[in-house]
């Protein structure tokens, strides 16, 4: 059935606008705007982290401020510092207990590739090894823009399936 030109009028007078989407956009758009991470703050990455939540950064003006309390409420785990051997099934198990969309954000050199410490015999050379990461976001330690950054990119790839599938450098 065809609308009228009278119809269509009073649609434009009423301010009434139709949007035509998929529900797996409207979804993918939900998502990108309100990630709740949760903070896996290991060294002085999470100090800078916890700047990134405060006044001067403001990461709420964003949808990202509700550092979730427990892994169960979040869909980001932000991995922010030196990863040890015994750790490590800590971080996996974790893991294992966020919901499905789940994204892992490795913040600082620590959790990248082990930083100054990669030659210990203790600590794990890169995040990656023992949860798959979406975003890397490096430095030692990374400044808070850096973060922000980063979460920008992550709302990125949540939106567009074409950069979903690549690693994301902040």
């Amino acid at each position: 059935m065809e609308l009228a030109e009278r119809d269509v009028e009073e649609l434009k007078n009423n301010a009434i606008y139709i949007a035509f989407s998929s529900v797996e956009k409207g979804l993918d758009f939900c998502r990108s705007n309100s990630i709740w991470p949760v903070a896996f703050g290991l060294a002085c990455c999470a100090i800078e982290m916890m700047a990134a939540g405060g006044a001067r950064y403001d990461l709420s003006r964003f949808g990202f401020e509700v550092f979730r309390p427990s892994p169960r409420q979040a869909d980001l785990m932000i991995v922010a510092g030196t990863v040890t051997d015994k750790m490590a099934p800590l971080l996996r198990r974790l893991y294992d207990q966020m919901p499905e969309p789940k994204y892992v954000m490795a913040m600082g050199s620590c959790a990248i590739c082990g930083g100054p410490f990669a030659d210990s015999y203790s600590v794990v050379e890169g995040v990656d090894k023992i949860v798959p990461v979406d975003v890397y976001v490096p430095g030692c330690p990374p400044r808070p823009e850096a973060l922000i950054d980063a979460f920008l990119k992550l709302r990125a790839k949540l939106r567009s399936p074409a950069i979903a599938k690549a690693k994301l450098h902040a």
